[in-house]
């Protein structure tokens, strides 16, 4: 009848895309993903850190990142510092130390909206999606190709997809959420 497969898989691309968004939110440990988000100037170019250097987690409020070559070490800690995420930085003899300090009130409150945020524009993505191919479902149905009754349950069995997807984003959003409230 009708091939749900791209479906599938655009809907688990949204959720990925919002866990990869979480992983650069910051809560109060340490994590290298934060960093992901970073560019430094290095070799005439803007890169990532993770393409120029070690990136160690020390301890629940510490990560230690040690370029390959010394001679950025200036540029990694200007671009952290610029970066406005709240981190403290400070220099050693192979690199750059960064410090996570506690996250205020009004800093967990800030991370708590953009999360919703940003698990709202997952959901525009699936409802952008869910409409394509509903409309794909109707556009068969109107050149013949199924019944109405198999177009209302083919639009029942996507909807059961798109409901699904949804809780998983819910789910993700309420995990984070008690993880920046730590």
């Amino acid at each position: 009848m009708y091939d749900f497969t791209e479906l599938k898989t655009k809907l688990k691309q949204a959720t990925e895309w919002l866990q990869g968004e979480f992983a650069g939110l910051r809560t109060s440990r340490a994590t290298p993903a934060l960093l992901d988000s970073i560019q430094v100037e290095a070799y005439g170019s803007k890169m990532s850190i993770k393409e120029v250097a070690n990136i160690i987690t020390e301890d629940a409020k510490s990560i230690r990142v040690e370029p390959w070559d010394s001679s950025l070490s200036k540029s990694i800690e200007k671009a952290i510092v610029t970066s406005n995420l709240g981190l403290s930085t400070s220099p050693f003899e192979k690199g750059v130390r960064i410090i996570f300090p506690e996250l205020t009130t009004e800093r967990r409150e800030q991370l708590t909206r953009l999360a919703k945020q940003k698990t709202e524009e997952a959901k525009v993505t699936i409802r952008g999606i869910r409409d394509k191919v509903w409309n794909d479902i109707q556009e068969q149905e109107k050149k013949g190709g199924m019944g109405e009754d198999d177009k209302f349950r083919l639009k029942d069995d996507m909807q059961k997809l798109v409901d699904d997807a949804n809780g998983s984003l819910s789910e993700i959003l309420e995990k984070k959420i008690v993880e920046i409230q730590k």
